[in-house]
């Protein structure tokens, strides 16, 4: 390693030289140590190496995923912005945008899951205000260990009261998400967290600086010593020692972030900004190295000037804390005291901590000595871009429905699944969660996709988050696709046409070959699924190394995808409204039972091999059975939709029941609408989870005309049965085959999550 005789800019704070233990406790090998030194033409001091540290982390530099990141479609006409600022932002007409974004949490939220998933939620938050937006819902994806497991129910418990205690307190509606249990997330819960933002299309704010000697402007909370390490801590697996990380955690403050979003959005009225960027991962870092790297600049900052809560803070600590409700902005000359005024009106500290320079250099200075003086084009671009070896992952075999054994019992079978841990409603979880703050919900968390008015208009905006991991285990390219379709779906089924996506990459170990082969064949099925459904990724996170001692996570590439329409007085929700409705299925039913909950819950299989294969995705019929339905729902010809995903049929109906009117409507079916020829046993018709599938239910009149327009349009689309009654019951070859009362179905389904947290 070169390190001797090498000259080091001095650092007061620092004892030693660099030595390879210093190197290596900061994440970094001894290759990327050495082009530091060679970028810097001399040893870095403490400070220089912690801002490389972060700077070349896994999770600010993106060095394992970029290669693969690279390939997916970003543009579309309504995108106004892809990867690469803060958020993504789409037009969604009448002069207004929508900016979001989906960032994990993951490994603060297991250390200490009330501060993780808070401050979470406020880091997701600024991600989209600071781009001139305000924040109009949350949603997130949440997955968390086995049931038995014992620390799952506190890291649930945190959790959620993490997520309520930011979101609700900061006045914006958490309104969906996912919560799911699985034994692989035992060491290494997946907190994901997204956030949804309106700002005007002529008014959106970029981190770019610009201006020779224009003032760098610090402005929210004090800096303390919370959340040092945090992006080097995000880009290494967990060990038994992760406890002692919690210094690590940050701790958040929701209602200064409250007043940082109004104030900054009061300064976004004027035209005193040049450029804004929030403090994240890495804070007062990567902030001034990304707005001077954008921007083609050189900061200079005085770290003597930066608002401080705690005594004698080093250069070191005050670069990489991770404290929050901060924002880093530059103003054009003239308009310091007019900021200055709005954030003291709003009770926050505002600093003039430096100023950009023709360098390209970030120079730092404290106590009138230079702590620290790096080229700004080595942080960012000398980074290092791996293109780790992969290998495929083993495609496991496509299952036959007729090989796999039926329940003894189908009641039975179903109520295990509605009354289990995954399938069980999260009412519990959402009441939890403010999701009617701002006046502007009209369908609320338990459906498929959550919509938000537009406020003072008819304007809708869906939203969805879904991914469903066994499947990428199964076979990460075709879950990879599914997770895409599976929003693009949810969003369709509201009525809503799907516009773009963020999303979560959640993996275990990159330099494990078999883990780099389910990121890189995860993300190839997103993008060709992105490309068919003309659905774009506009932003996003990457977050690698989910695995404790050497255990991988399940592959989990969340997506949230957005999705507008013209009135949210035409909108299909899941519920059945109305006694003596025809239930239409709209898609192919093939009984594909591989990956299947049926198989993982009922029959208690639990290895890939088990399991099988996933069922395919066919994205041309996905788009086409979507194509075909939507336009159902704009015309108001259809208020009842829901799409087919976990537990197939008698999930989807069971829900639709469930969800309906106080007493609940029941539903008759009959089970028989496959075609003999295709021999597909009445368990793979009934829990099969053949992909790209609608339930509606429309008065008999419109069912007419909808299966006429069907046949025209070459859709698949098949009358079942008919709501009535207050149970469902499912008939098959003259027998009955279920019969289960409304009442006892929800029973089961809202009690399992409330008694496993009280038990």
């Amino acid at each position: 390693m070169i390190m001797d005789g090498v000259t080091q800019i001095p650092d007061k704070t620092a004892k030693n030289e660099i030595t390879p233990e210093m190197v290596a406790e900061h994440g970094l090998t001894t290759e990327e140590y050495e082009r530091i030194v060679a970028a810097l033409g001399r040893a870095p001091n403490i400070t220089e190496l912690g801002i490389y540290s972060v700077m070349w982390s896994e999770h600010c530099s993106y060095k394992s995923s970029k290669v693969h990141l690279k390939t997916l479609p970003t543009e579309a006409p309504w995108v106004i912005c892809g990867p690469g600022e803060n958020a993504g932002i789409i037009d969604i007409g009448d002069n207004q945008a929508i900016i979001f974004k989906m960032e994990s949490h993951n490994h603060p939220s297991y250390i200490e899951p009330y501060q993780g998933a808070a401050t979470g939620v406020g880091g997701i938050l600024r991600d989209v205000f600071t781009m001139g937006a305000r924040p109009i819902a949350n949603m997130n994806a949440l997955r968390f260990g086995a049931p038995d497991h014992p620390k799952t129910k506190h890291l649930v418990s945190g959790v959620v009261a993490g997520i309520g205690g930011y979101g609700n307190c900061v006045g914006v509606p958490t309104v969906g998400g996912e919560t799911s249990f699985d034994a692989s997330y035992n060491g290494n819960i997946l907190v994901n967290a997204m956030t949804v933002g309106l700002a005007d299309k002529d008014n959106i704010f970029y981190s770019a600086a610009a201006g020779i000697g224009n003032p760098v402007i610090y402005v929210g909370s004090k800096t303390g010593r919370d959340g040092i390490h945090g992006a080097t801590m995000a880009s290494a697996e967990f060990t038994e020692d992760s406890e002692a990380k919690r210094p690590t955690v940050q701790v958040g403050d929701p209602f200064t972030e409250k007043l940082l979003i109004e104030a900054c959005l009061e300064l976004m009225a004027s035209d005193a900004i040049i450029a804004i960027q929030d403090m994240g991962a890495a804070g007062l870092t990567s902030s001034s190295v990304e707005m001077a790297s954008k921007g083609g600049v050189g900061f200079d900052l005085d770290l003597d000037k930066v608002p401080q809560r705690e005594e004698g803070m080093t250069p070191y600590e005050m670069c990489l804390s991770e404290s929050q409700e901060r924002m880093l902005m530059v103003l054009k000359p003239g308009r310091e005291d007019f900021a200055k005024g709005i954030f003291e009106k709003w009770g926050l500290d505002f600093a003039i901590i430096g100023k950009i320079t023709d360098t390209g250099r970030l120079t730092i200075t404290w106590r009138g000595e230079i702590a620290g003086d790096m080229p700004i084009a080595s942080l960012v671009d000398d980074a290092p871009v791996y293109e780790r070896p992969f290998v495929a992952g083993v495609k496991q075999a496509l299952l036959k429905a007729g090989d796999i054994p039926a329940p003894d019992d189908y009641g039975d079978a179903l109520m295990k699944l509605i009354g289990g841990a995954n399938l069980s409603s999260r009412r519990w979880v959402w009441e939890q969660y403010d999701h009617m703050v701002m006046a502007d919900t009209v369908a609320r968390p338990g459906g498929d996709a959550a919509v938000v008015r537009i406020h003072g208009s008819e304007k809708g905006l869906a939203m969805s988050t879904d991914c469903t991991p066994r499947y990428c285990l199964a076979d990460a390219h075709e879950g990879g696709k599914q997770a895409v379709a599976e929003t693009w779906r949810n969003i369709t089924a509201v009525g809503a046409k799907p516009l773009a996506i963020t999303d979560c990459l959640n993996f275990g170990n990159p330099e494990k070959p078999e883990i780099m082969g389910q990121f890189a064949e995860a993300v190839a099925g997103m993008g060709e699924a992105c490309r068919a459904l003309d659905y774009p990724v506009v932003s996003g996170n990457v977050s690698l190394y989910n695995e404790t001692n050497g255990t991988a996570i399940l592959p989990t590439p969340a997506i949230g995808g957005v999705g507008v329409m013209a009135s949210i007085r035409r909108m299909a929700t899941v519920p059945f409204k109305r006694y003596g409705d025809v239930i239409i299925l709209i898609g192919e039913s093939k009984g594909h039972l591989g990956a299947s909950i049926y198989l993982q819950e009922v029959l208690g299989r639990k290895t890939p091999e088990e399991l099988g294969a996933p069922p395919p995705v066919d994205l041309a019929a996905e788009r086409r059975n979507g194509d075909f339905v939507r336009p159902l729902i704009e015309e108001g010809l259809v208020d009842t939709c829901h799409d087919l995903s976990d537990g197939g049929l008698i999930v989807a109906l069971a829900e639709m029941a469930m969800a309906s009117k106080a007493g609940g409507i029941g539903a008759e079916i009959d089970a028989g609408f496959i075609s003999p020829s295709l021999a597909v046993p009445l368990h793979g018709i009934l829990f099969g989870e053949d992909q790209g599938r609608y339930l509606i239910a429309v008065t008999e009149e419109i069912a007419a005309d909808i299966l006429r327009r069907a046949e025209a349009e070459n859709v698949p689309a098949v009358q079942i049965g008919a709501t009535g009654g207050d149970a469902l019951v499912i008939r098959h070859e003259g027998t009955e085959a279920v019969k289960l009362s409304v009442s006892d179905m929800t029973s089961a389904h809202e009690s399992w999550l409330p008694t496993y947290m009280s038990g």
